[in-house]
């Protein structure tokens, strides 16, 4: 299996402003979120140069900052914001932004973490937590984070009680979400039933020291790769659940620092944060890239430019593959 060194990655782009969620397609698109003022969605061409698609105008809420998106049939962009203002908002190519979920049951949303669209066209959106001050949920126990799904039925919360909900994707066979827990420091998954109905939690993998789990995807041979802010690593979770590190430049003593204050219950922004003077800038996201799928690309909290490296499993098929 492969070990990755620091010398193994190349970059794509540059300019980039926090990089978090990379999308890319067959027709060779690929896709950046954009954290600037204005924020938008970066489309990245094979030469390097961004091309910017900014909410320039619509329903434009004080703080939007662009973080996990579903590149939709039509080319726009369902976005969820992780500024205070929350919500979740859908960017159309000519930058007109309008509003696509702002609360559920009644509640206004606060800041929200990723949106997925599955084969079916449902959308699953990740809420970390209720807290505003998220700050106040980097706990260890503390699980009020939830996803919604919201399909030909209406919004709703399908499953609750997680701890730091982070990027949520339904397996290639469509049978189960799963759901990162960054506080929670695992990865779990819910068997789907009818009408979106979500079954009991199983707990596929505890992450080991060190890990704080962010983005994921699916590779063809059931394998899960999960990158890790804080310490700018990438796992490989196999079939069977066994972790694999896949890449390991992290300092030492931030790891063992940042292990030492989740376990105090004393983890705050300032190690959340810590990770992005690495080159990789804090890795966020991972998603497989390139005609074969095996083009990895590492999104970023820090990072101006997009880290890529080859992967010898090719990435499972993404449902916005063909758009």
């Amino acid at each position: 299996m492969l070990t990755l060194e620091t010398t193994d990655f190349g970059y794509l782009g540059s300019g980039l402003v926090r990089p978090e969620c990379i999308v890319a397609t067959a027709a060779g698109a690929v896709f950046a979120s954009h954290g600037g003022a204005p924020g938008g969605i970066a489309r990245i061409g094979d030469d390097g140069e961004s091309e910017l698609i900014l909410a320039r105008n619509g329903d434009i809420p004080g703080d939007f900052i662009p973080n996990g998106y579903a590149l939709m049939p039509d080319g726009s962009f369902v976005i969820a914001n992780v500024g205070s203002d929350g919500g979740v908002y859908r960017l159309h190519r000519d930058g007109t932004l309008e509003a696509f979920l702002l609360e559920i049951d009644g509640r206004t949303l606060p800041a929200c973490n990723f949106v997925n669209r599955d084969e079916e066209g449902r959308i699953w959106i990740s809420v970390s937590t209720w807290f505003r001050d998220r700050d106040r949920a980097l706990r260890r126990g503390h699980a009020d984070g939830f996803v919604i799904l919201v399909d030909e039925r209406g919004a709703r919360i399908a499953v609750d009680g997680i701890g730091y909900t982070n990027e949520n994707k339904l397996h290639p066979s469509g049978r189960w979400l799963y759901v990162h827990e960054t506080v929670g420091r695992s990865i779990c998954r819910f068997e789907l039933g009818t009408n979106g109905r979500l079954g009991p939690r199983e707990t596929v993998a505890e992450y080991g020291p060190g890990i704080f789990p962010d983005g994921f995807e699916f590779d063809a041979e059931g394998g899960i790769w999960c990158t890790s802010v804080v310490t700018n690593r990438i796992v490989r979770i196999s079939p069977e659940g066994d972790e694999q590190l896949v890449y390991d430049d992290a300092d030492p003593e931030l790891a063992e620092r940042a292990q030492a204050a989740w376990e105090s219950d004393s983890f705050g922004r300032d190690l959340l944060n810590a990770g992005h003077d690495h080159p990789l800038g804090n890795c966020a996201s991972i998603c497989f890239a390139g005609p074969d799928l095996r083009t990895c690309m590492i999104g970023s909290l820090a990072a101006s430019r997009i880290a890529t490296f080859r992967s010898p499993i090719a990435g499972a098929r993404p449902p916005h593959w063909s758009f």
